[in-house]
C-alpha cells in the first residue's frame, strides 16, 4: 500500500499536481513508518528508514500556495480553506490566534472545531494558544473556551488552552505537516447584517474582510 501510494505521488508530482502529490507523500511515510515500527529485521528497519529520509527530503519545501480574499467575498467558509488538508492521519492540530476573546471570535473557534469533529480527519488533540480579553469581558473568554473544552471531551476531542501576552502570529498547523497562515486569524468574516440575515449560521454565505491565507507544507518530523 505504501509502494502504491509514493508511486501515485510521483505521477502526481510529474504532472505539476504539487498539493495532491503532497497528500500521497504523506500517507505513503506514513504507511512506512508503521511498517518500520512492525518489523523486527534491523537490516530491513534500515533500508524503510532510508527510503523514507529520501521521500523526506523529495517531498519537502515544494509547496506555496497564496489565497486572497478580496474586500466583501463570499464563499471562504472554513471548510473552504481547510478541508482538503484534512487527511485521515489528522490527529492533532495547533492553533495560535491572539484573538479569541470575544463572543463571535469564541464561535469562529467553535466552528472551526466543530469542522474537525466532523472529519474525515480523526482529530483527538486541539492546542489553542491566545491572548486573555484585557477588558471586563475575561471572565466570559475564560467560561466559553472550557465550555468548548467540555463539549470537545464528550466527542474523544481534547483542547488544550494556554495564553500569551506577547503573541502576534496567527496560524494554524496539522501533524501532517500543513500549515495554514491568515492575516486575521479566523476572525475574517464581517458582522452579519442582522441574527436572521442570510450567512448568520452559513459561513461560506458571510461576506468577508479583505486578508491574505498563505499554505505552506512544513517538513515531517515524526520519528523513525
Amino acid at each position: 500500500a505504501g509502494a502504491d501510494t509514493v508511486k501515485r505521488a510521483v505521477e502526481l508530482d510529474l504532472a505539476s499536481r504539487f498539493q495532491e502529490s503532497l497528500v500521497c507523500y504523506q500517507e505513503g511515510i506514513d504507511l512506512l513508518l508503521q511498517v518500520v515500527k512492525a518489523t523486527k529485521d534491523e537490516a530491513k528497519k534500515q533500508r524503510f528508514r532510508q527510503k523514507i529520509s529520501e521521500l523526506l527530503s523529495f517531498s519537502d519545501g515544494k509547496y506555496h500556495k497564496q489565497i486572497r480574499i478580496e474586500e466583501n467575498a463570499t464563499g471562504f467558509g472554513y471548510e473552504k480553506l481547510f478541508q482538503e488538508y484534512l487527511t485521515e492521519i489528522v490527529s492533532e492540530v495547533w492553533v495560535e490566534d491572539p484573538y479569541i476573546r470575544h463572543v463571535h471570535q469564541l464561535y469562529n473557534f467553535l466552528r472551526f472545531c466543530e469542522m474537525l469533529v466532523k472529519g474525515p480527519c480523526k482529530v483527538k488533540t486541539i492546542h489553542l494558544l491566545t491572548s486573555y480579553d484585557e477588558g471586563s469581558g475575561r471572565n466570559q473568554q475564560i467560561n466559553g473556551l472550557e465550555e468548548i473544552q467540555q463539549s470537545l471531551r464528550n466527542y474523544g476531542v481534547t483542547l488544550n488552552i494556554a495564553f500569551s501576552s506577547s503573541i502576534h502570529d496567527r496560524e494554524i498547523r496539522f501533524n501532517n505537516g500543513w500549515m495554514i497562515k491568515i492575516g486575521r486569524g479566523l476572525d475574517y468574516f464581517k458582522k452579519p447584517q442582522g441574527r436572521f440575515s442570510i450567512g448568520y449560521c452559513d459561513f461560506d454565505l458571510r461576506p468577508c474582510h479583505e486578508t491574505t491565507v498563505d499554505v505552506f507544507h512544513t517538513k515531517h518530523t515524526k520519528k523513525m
